[in-house]
This record gives C-alpha cells, sequence and structure tokens, in this order.
C-alpha cells in the first residue's frame, strides 16, 4: 500500500494528513478554511486519492500559516507515500479548462524540489484567501513534495476559476506521475534514485 500519515504540529498551526495514492478519490477534509477545503477535495477528487486532512490554525491572526502548512504536509505526505519511487511514471502534465480558464501543471517526481508558478490574478482575495497564497501553497507543496513543478494560468477572467484549475491540474498531473508503469520494475532514473 502507498500510503502514509503526517502529523506537523507548530505555534501556529496543528495538522494531521492522511493519504492513499491508489484510492477512488475519497475525501475528508477540513482545515477551517471553506475555499482550501474546497481546493483540496479537488486534488483528491481529480487525482483518485483518499485524502483526509484535519487542521488547526492561527486563523485569528490570518490565513497564511493555515494554508502554508497545509501544502507542506500534503507534499510531505506525497514523498513518503511515494517511498524510493520504484516503477512510477515520474513525470507527467495535465491541461485543465474551468469555463473561462486554462491552466496547466507539469511536474517531476524528481527529488529535487524547484517551482515555477505564473498567474495573474485580478482580485486581492478568493474565498476569504489572499490570492498570493495560491502560488505559495504550490511552492510549500514542492518543496517538501521534493518535486519540480511547473504551473501556469494561461488565461481566465474570474479568480475562482483560475485557482480551480490550477488545482485540478495538480491532481491530474499528479495522478499520472504516481502512477505505476508496469513496463518499469526500476526506478525510473540514470542515478538509480529518486529520493536524493
Amino acid at each position: 500500500m502507498r500510503t502514509s500519515t503526517i502529523n506537523r504540529k507548530t505555534n501556529e498551526t496543528e495538522i494531521s494528513v492522511t493519504l492513499n495514492l491508489d484510492g477512488n478519490g475519497q475525501a475528508e477534509i477540513d482545515t477551517g478554511l471553506g475555499f482550501l477545503d474546497h481546493m483540496l477535495h479537488h486534488i483528491a477528487v481529480h487525482g483518485l486519492f483518499d485524502l483526509t486532512v484535519k487542521a488547526t490554525g492561527d486563523l485569528h491572526v490570518d490565513e497564511h500559516h493555515t494554508v502554508e502548512d497545509v501544502a507542506l504536509a500534503l507534499g510531505q505526505a506525497f514523498a513518503e507515500a511515494l517511498g524510493d519511487k520504484k516503477g512510477i511514471v515520474r513525470t507527467a502534465h495535465a491541461y485543465v479548462p474551468m469555463d473561462e480558464a486554462l491552466a496547466f501543471v507539469a511536474l517531476d517526481l524528481s527529488g529535487r524540489p524547484y517551482s515555477v508558478i505564473e498567474v495573474e490574478w485580478r482580485t486581492s482575495t478568493v474565498g476569504g484567501i489572499a490570492t498570493s497564497l495560491f502560488e505559495h501553497f504550490f511552492e510549500s507543496f514542492a518543496v517538501t513534495a521534493r518535486c519540480n513543478l511547473h504551473a501556469r494560468v494561461l488565461y481566465g477572467r474570474d479568480d475562482h476559476h483560475k485557482a480551480e484549475a490550477l488545482f485540478k491540474a495538480l491532481a491530474r498531473a499528479l495522478d499520472a506521475a504516481t502512477a505505476i508503469d508496469p513496463r518499469r520494475a526500476t526506478i525510473p532514473s540514470t542515478k538509480g534514485t529518486l529520493t536524493e
């Protein structure tokens, strides 16, 4: 079973994440931020991951720490569930439309964290979350998932649609990259490792 359980506790947040890479899209999400819950549901449903996320954070300050720490815990959950990454496809991409918006995500589960995020927002917040935090979510996820992650909104008018398309594209790319290639019995790297 390619599963993981992550518990992360700081002075700002307390987060638990359970993940099954080979699930069917079941999700139980409660972060205290309704729009973040909605985006995480997209990752589960469109990636066919079974995902449970429970987070309590210092929302009386603002939403930053909760969004960031959920992303860090989620990335760590993916890294741990993947183990040595033997047999995975490794690289994948996805285009996802959401009404007038179109998003693209490409990723490589390379073991080397790097991210490039390109999106222009029309508003300062969506669903009570600063729009700049969606980019930060992707950046933080890439660090602990130890993946190379490129995300871009090609066009769109509605910031809700842009964010939703981005998270759906992340889900679809993760589903494809984490899949087991039945032809591959080894780690997909000429170096022989994807963990360092």
